[in-house]
């Protein structure tokens, strides 16, 4: 099992407890490295740039995470790695085992709740969690979160398509720009739409799909009251959009 801990570039077996706290204020980036390599670098290192510039006053030095991150994949170059940053521009990365994407389609509560600073990747998860276990004992997988207009903008840690006619839609409600959307996108080659997504609209479409940082296409079964069939040839043009991006050498 990989366990494998650093920050600023040292290796460490503890974290500080003052370092701990500090996570309470805290942004990060997370994502599967394969052999040294991962999908989307750039786009991970501006993320961490551009929030550490919001939250703290200053942005991030790329070069600096890069070579942070690149000592830790000449440890482990397979693996799930979470970068995360704290004041004072702190960078703790944490490395462990690969996670494969998952294939089972997941049913989805709707629940309006809309994150703070939605646009940022940040810790101050509580409410999100509260809201997947809640619809977990309710019976469902995971929550869907709409506006209080009732649009549709992401899942707890998903973002989230659906695809109609061979269009793919991306709702437009403020939500987390996910590097693993963005790369989807890119592969698309801007064949999709930003646009609202009703929730009461979810039942036109043919079939919706979650993208983190582990799945580029994983299948929703159902929101709420409305099921969606298998489509494995609509999945198969999220996943080859996806698989079309290269793997950036770190």
């Amino acid at each position: 099992m990989i366990d494998y801990a650093s920050l600023n570039g040292r290796p460490v077996g503890s974290v500080p407890v003052s370092l701990l706290r500090a996570m309470n204020y805290s942004h990060f980036s997370s994502m599967q490295v394969r052999d040294g390599k991962v999908r989307g670098l750039a786009l991970h290192l501006d993320r961490l740039d551009r929030s550490s510039a919001e939250m703290f006053g200053a942005g991030l030095d790329r070069d600096r995470v890069r070579g942070y991150l690149a000592g830790v994949v000449r440890e482990v170059p397979d693996a799930s790695v979470r970068i995360s940053v704290v004041r004072d521009l702190d960078v703790l990365m944490h490395a462990t085992d690969p996670v494969q994407p998952c294939t089972t389609p997941l049913r989805l509560r709707s629940v309006e709740y809309e994150r703070d600073l939605p646009h940022i990747k940040h810790n101050g998860t509580l409410g999100l969690t509260l809201q997947a276990h809640e619809a977990e004992r309710a019976g469902y997988d995971d929550a869907l979160f709409t506006d209080r207009q009732g649009f549709v903008s992401e899942a707890t840690v998903w973002n989230i398509c659906f695809v109609t006619a061979g269009t793919v839609v991306w709702p437009s409600a403020p939500a987390l720009p996910g590097i693993m959307m963005q790369l989807v996108q890119a592969g698309l080659a801007g064949d999709f739409d930003l646009r609202p997504v009703a929730m009461d609209d979810v039942g036109r479409y043919d079939a919706a799909y979650l993208t983190n940082s582990i799945d580029p296409a994983l299948p929703v079964r159902s929101i709420d009251g409305v099921t969606y069939a298998d489509r494995p040839d609509l999945r198969a043009v999220l996943l080859a959009a996806y698989e079309s991006n290269p793997w950036d050498e770190i």
